[in-house]
Order: C-alpha cells, then sequence, then structure tokens
C-alpha cells in the first residue's frame, strides 16, 4: 500500500496551515496514497509559548477539518501533532488519527516530554507547559497495524519494542528535530528502531523554516525492515511516497528470526498499562 507523509510549511496562521494540510491531503490521496501522516505541530509554530494560544479540544475545528477530509477522501489519516490538546485544564502534545469513514480511531498524547539542554546549542523544555500522555497508541488498517509516537518518544526504544510485541509492522512518528538533533540522529534513531524490530519506521517533520523561533530539521523519511532508507525529503514543502511491502517484511523476519530467538527466559521488555 501507498504511504504519503506531508512535510508542510507551517506559519503562523492556523486556518493558512489547516486549508494547506488538506489540498496536500487530497493531492496525495489522488495519486493512490492509502495511508497519509501529517508532521508534528502542523496547525501551529512549534514552541513552548505557542501551545496554549494554539490549544484546541478534541473534537474541534482542527480535528473536524481532518475527518472531513479523510472521509472525502477515502484514506487513513494520521493528523501529526495535530494540535496542543487541552483538556482537564492541561495541555498534551496530541496526535489523532482518523478512517476512511471519517472516525477517529486513535489519540496519541506524546509520552516522552522534551526536555534537553544542549549547552551552546539549544535548551527546550516542554514540561513547561505540556503534561505527558500515560499510553501506547495503534490502530489497525486492511493493511497492518500501525503503532504511533510522537518525535522524542522515537528515543525509547522499549516503546517500539512493545508495539512490534503486539503486531505492529509500522511505525510512524510525527517529529520536528531541531538543526542540532537532526543531523546526529534523526536518521539514525529511525534505522535503529526499524532495524531492531523488523518493521517499517516513518518520520513527518515540518519544512525547515529558517527564521522560525525553532528551526525544525525536515528530512521527513521511510526506512525498511533491513534498515535502508527507502524514501526521504529535503528541507523543503513536499510531500514523500513511498510503497510499504508487508512481503519483504515477512521474507526479512524469516532470513533472520530474531523476533522468535528472543530469550525470554533471560529478558524481556512488558507493557504496564
Amino acid at each position: 500500500f501507498r504511504l504519503a507523509l506531508i512535510q508542510l510549511h507551517v506559519s503562523a496562521v492556523k486556518s493558512d496551515n489547516l486549508q494547506r494540510a488538506c489540498g496536500l491531503v487530497r493531492e496525495a490521496s489522488a495519486k493512490g496514497a492509502k495511508l497519509v501522516a501529517l508532521p508534528e505541530c502542523f496547525n501551529s509554530p512549534y514552541g513552548t509559548q505557542y501551545f496554549k494560544e494554539y490549544a484546541e479540544r478534541i473534537p474541534g475545528e482542527s480535528t473536524q477539518k481532518l475527518s472531513e477530509v479523510a472521509k472525502e477522501c477515502s484514506i487513513y489519516l494520521i493528523g501529526g501533532r495535530s494540535i496542543p490538546e487541552e483538556d482537564g485544564g492541561k495541555l498534551y502534545n496530541t496526535c489523532t488519527v482518523f478512517g476512511p469513514d471519517g472516525a477517529l480511531l486513535a489519540k496519541h498524547r506524546k509520552v516522552h516530554l522534551f526536555d534537553i539542554n544542549v549547552p551552546g546549542k539549544i535548551q527546550f523544555k516542554e514540561s513547561e507547559t505540556l503534561s505527558p500522555g500515560n499510553s501506547f497508541s495503534m490502530f489497525d488498517t486492511p493493511y497492518c497495524k500501525v503503532g504511533l509516537g510522537i518525535c522524542y518518544d522515537m528515543r525509547f526504544a522499549e516503546m517500539a519494542q512493545i508495539y512490534g510485541q503486539k503486531g505492529c509492522q509500522l511505525l510512524i512518528y510525527p517529529g520536528a528535530f531541531n538543526m542540532t538533533t537532526g543531523p546526529a540522529h534523526w536518521e539514525l534513531l529511525q534505522r535503529g528502531r526499524a532495524v531492531d524490530n523488523q518493521l517499517y519506521v516513518a518520520t513527518v517533520s515540518p519544512a525547515r523554516d529558517e527564521k522560525a523561533s525553532y528551526v525544525a530539521w525536515g528530512h521527513s523519511t521511510v526506512v525498511n525492515p533491513w534498515g535502508e532508507v527507502i524514501a526521504k525529503a529535503g528541507a523543503e514543502e513536499t510531500v514523500v511516497y513511498t510503497d510499504i511491502d508487508l512481503k519483504k517484511l515477512a521474507e526479512i523476519r524469516q532470513q533472520i528470526p530474531i523476533l522468535s530467538q528472543k530469550r525470554c527466559d533471560l529478558y524481556g521488555v512488558e507493557m504496564k498499562k
């Protein structure tokens, strides 16, 4: 099946972001994409100073648009970090998924908050405004089971391993790595998660905006279960297409059967919630 990653140029005007995102979703559908993903923070600039201003409840303006365009195009639509979600007086970094009938299939709240300090390069603290999610998020399609993470979640190998154990064959991480962590770790982490668990990994970033207060690395990418990069964007706004071949996934798992050779009598990773 065909996967499309929309590397969107995000502005400060929410209505413009929504309109352009929906237009690109329609374009991807017209080109045969059955599963379409938007980037982290697609409806607002990325930054703790913006989260409260752009926050919405679910359902709300942004998610209603996503539901409508998913139904119109009869696709599975992953809404990136569609919105900073407001719920019960707290804010969450939340990704929504809508099915071909427009129904909400999954809602992933970012589990691991991005609190880092690289002296002389970048300091960022999501926990100043956001609360963490407390659950794994998976959804079924006629093609395969898909697991969700958001950006920093990708650094935690145990999370990807749980998804693999639960039968996911594709992991999607809307993300916005920056100009420090992007060139160092963006592709490396994706290839690691793919090889470790013998599945496909896709990441979808906003396009790079050098004038933004937080400059995203871009380079939305798809990696196959062999650890090969099979599709990759540059820094500009674009749509990346790739065909997910589950027969190839099965062949790789048969050739190197690590999933059946794990020493579960010696070690294990478990989901607690």
